[in-house]
């Protein structure tokens, strides 16, 4: 059935009262709990004092969160601001030299920033791979590529290097693991797609210039997105520099609204301590059914805002320098499918093009898609960092993508077919979401064990399933159900949008 398949009015009202009451009352137990553990000795080291003017503690339990926003704010604001500096500059004068003024100023960041040593353990990955691609061998790529992502992620090769080099690193700082491991990871993927698109290059290869100029971009060199090469390439060889109706109004409303969200996060968390609570399951115990659910999903819904704020910024900048950069991930309010779940849609886009598609085809093949999944998710699980946590993440979401074509080929047998043809079309999409609602804790509960830990992943399964059932399991794939009927409307809405665009451009 179609997804332009509309519902009653009347119908989808309800379904939006359920889930605002239920979003409500989850929300009151987190916010009762946070109020009264506020000064418990557990979560001495998660909840410090806040802004003065709430009288409030807040969640400081995230360590990225507090370094992009508090820490390293000003450090961060004055690095980027150098770099929208010069790049206007050399964008209005020489424009066919703005990729050279990027590099240059990237590498002069990183250079202050992390040392001589750091820089030529790079700059030698870089010649590494480039002289791998010279070959224009692409399982060569491949092999070269994991072996030096390996050999930042994988013991005893990881302390190694992580070691001799930290040693050299000019100053001393807390930002230096980070800026490291991530300046190091991105620059392994962004060369892995160099190296890929110039095997695929019929006549000759790209320039070790080209790379660099592709690597040393500062905005996208230790936290990405990362940008395929021939997106990049193609982008940043534009001479003539012309900006869309309306694009810089859109820039300016989008670091509005990112700056907007970082002080509604930080507001947030002097009320709700979302990071902090899971950390105690002593604590997670005397919580009802409905605010644990609440509490598992607002962390997955937490991670995609900072996603969005930290991605958003840095593509904000990318935007000031004519580039189309990966968009922000899709809100996890909004999936209830396995395939479009991801919180970095640069790794994603990745993956997909390199890894997924190229194994996985069109997608419709059991046994290719299972293959496809399992690569996927091993490179994933290298980029990661292999331990025991990543290796079960890694198993259920395979397992979970692959189950979703599993049961999409089981229903399009004859007598499922048939039997759906004699539904209306209303009552197909009410079936489909139930399962959607089912899928929708399976992404929340084999994520969470990720983004929090695995105790307090088992210890929601435990209470949702089990302890809580029939209750507590049926009313909240009933709310679930009812949330995705609400996914499934908008969905409507904006196919019904993109067919009237489509028209339009026709006439």
């Amino acid at each position: 059935m179609g997804v332009k398949t509309v519902l009653p009015s009347y119908e989808l009202g309800f379904y939006a009262l359920v889930v605002t009451c239920a979003v409500v009352y989850s929300g009151s137990g987190i916010f009762e709990a946070s109020r009264d553990s506020m000064n418990r000795k557990a979560f001495r080291d998660g909840i410090k004092p806040g802004w003065h003017y709430f009288g409030r503690k807040m969640d400081v339990a995230d360590f990225e969160w507090v370094m992009w926003f508090t820490s390293f704010r000003n450090v961060i604001i004055f690095a980027l601001s150098g770099h929208v500096l010069f790049g206007k500059i050399c964008s209005m004068t020489v424009p066919q030299h703005r990729a050279v003024v990027y590099m240059l100023y990237g590498v002069l960041a990183v250079l202050g920033s992390m040392g001589l040593v750091y820089l030529m353990v790079i700059l030698s990955h870089c010649l590494v791979l480039y002289s791998v691609a010279l070959a224009k061998q692409k399982w060569l790529c491949y092999v070269a590529g994991l072996c030096c992502l390996a050999s930042f992620k994988v013991e005893p090769f990881s302390s190694w290097q992580g070691g001799e080099v930290l040693g050299f690193v000019t100053g001393a700082f807390d930002l230096q693991d980070v800026l490291f491991y991530g300046g190091s990871s991105f620059t392994i993927m962004r060369c892995m797609s160099f190296a890929l698109e110039s095997s695929e290059r019929k006549e000759g290869i790209y320039s070790i210039f080209d790379l660099l100029k592709y690597n040393f971009y500062l905005p996208f060199f230790f936290f990405g997105p990362v940008m395929t090469f021939d997106q990049f390439h193609a982008q940043v060889s534009t001479r003539e520099l012309r900006r869309k109706d309306d694009e810089m109004r859109n820039i300016r409303v989008h670091a509005l609204l990112h700056a907007g969200a970082i002080i509604a996060v930080d507001i947030f968390f002097h009320f709700f301590y979302i990071l902090t609570l899971p950390s105690d399951l002593k604590f997670m115990n005397r919580l009802s059914d409905w605010s644990l659910a609440g509490l598992a999903y607002s962390n997955l819904v937490y991670d995609w805002v900072k996603a969005a704020v930290m991605f958003g910024v840095i593509n904000t900048i990318a935007r000031l320098d004519h580039l189309d950069p990966p968009q922000p991930p899709k809100c996890i309010t909004m999936l209830y499918v396995f395939a479009e779940t991801h919180f970095d849609r640069g790794i994603n886009d990745w993956l997909c093009k390199y890894v997924y598609d190229h194994i996985g085809e069109n997608h419709d093949n059991v046994m290719k898609e299972l293959m496809a999944t399992i690569a996927t998710f091993a490179v994933t699980t290298l980029w990661l960092g292999p331990c025991e946590i990543v290796y079960i993440w890694s198993v259920f979401n395979c397992f979970g993508l692959n189950f979703e074509l599993w049961v999409q080929k089981f229903f399009q047998l004859e007598p499922f077919t048939k039997l759906e043809a004699k539904m209306s079309a209303a009552m197909s999409r009410r079936i489909r979401a139930v399962f959607g609602a089912a899928n929708f804790w399976a992404i929340v509960l084999y994520n969470i064990l990720a983004l929090n830990s695995l105790e307090f992943a088992l210890l929601v399964t435990k209470r949702l399933l089990l302890t809580g059932f029939p209750v507590s399991t049926l009313s909240i794939w009933f709310i679930t159900y009812c949330g995705v009927q609400l996914i499934k409307e908008r969905e409507r809405v904006l196919a019904l949008e993109e067919e009237k665009c489509n028209k339009a451009k026709v006439e």
